[in-house]
């Protein structure tokens, strides 16, 4: 295990305990293998400083002024920069996500140039194995949940990121994992929820799951998040007059070391 895991940086100890979700924080991206700390039963993993401050304020400003370039996903109650996956799953609207994906790479880098194989790079490190593109699909995009929105005031829905993963891998339990790099936190909460409840084949969490115990991590700029994406978890209610603004990337490993990922 990595020796920059240091104990005065974790939210909470890894606990061995089944009803204890635990949150690890390291102290920055060269903590390499940050995926054997979910192996080891943490129920997620912040890094620290995985893109600096001052990066962060340029790229979040850089999305801010793009605004003519989000897509409206769920009626406006969040955007994105680039076409994420499971918006498009739920509303009907996969074929277009498929035939728009390039388009929609091209969009990103030219409002963000690199973010794509930065983001790639930053999961390989942290899974400790080569990221690529997913044929087909589209790459790292931006998530935008807007200040004083649907979401800012209720929270988002309470789910696991398995809609994209292939029927194969779900059968198989194949390791997947989802990266969201902090852009702009909000100003108050907009934390994410885990719950010590895991994918059990149905689309909906059940009273069983959502009673669970669970905690919530708090993002500061720059924090990467590593988490399992069969891990049950909810990004919580935010105040305040700034829009949350994230990256994500998800994975699946489909060959010993070599993951496939896609937004």
């Amino acid at each position: 295990m990595d020796a920059r895991a240091d104990e005065s940086w974790h939210h909470d100890p890894v606990s061995r305990t089944p009803h204890a979700p635990s949150i690890v924080r390291l102290r920055d991206e060269r903590s390499a293998g940050a995926i054997a700390w979910l192996e080891r039963g943490a129920h997620a993993v912040l890094v620290g400083q995985a893109r600096t401050t001052p990066e962060c304020a340029r790229d979040a400003a850089s999305v801010l002024n793009a605004r003519d370039r989000w897509l409206a996903d769920f009626a406006g109650e969040q955007f994105a920069l680039g076409r994420a996956f499971y918006t498009h799953l739920e509303t009907g609207r996969a074929a277009e996500y498929f035939s728009a994906a390039r388009a929609a790479d091209a969009e990103v880098e030219a409002v963000l140039p690199g973010l794509q194989a930065r983001m790639r790079a930053l999961y390989g490190r942290l899974v400790g194995g080569v990221a690529r593109p997913r044929l087909g699909f589209c790459g790292a995009g931006v998530h935008v949940f807007p200040a004083g929105g649907r979401l800012a005031r209720t929270g988002g829905v309470v789910h696991w990121d398995v809609e994209g993963l292939p029927p194969l891998a779900l059968e198989r339990a194949m390791r997947a994992v989802t990266l969201v790099l902090m852009l702009q936190p909000a100003a108050h909460g907009g934390g994410l929820r885990v719950w010590d409840a895991t994918w059990d084949g149905h689309d909906e969490p059940d009273e069983e799951a959502l009673a669970r115990s669970h905690r919530t991590l708090r993002y500061l700029t720059g924090d990467a998040m590593l988490m399992s994406s069969y891990r049950l978890h909810q990004i919580r209610p935010f105040r305040g007059e700034r829009d949350r603004l994230s990256v994500t990337l998800h994975g699946v490993e489909v060959d010993h070391g070599v993951w496939d990922t896609w937004f």
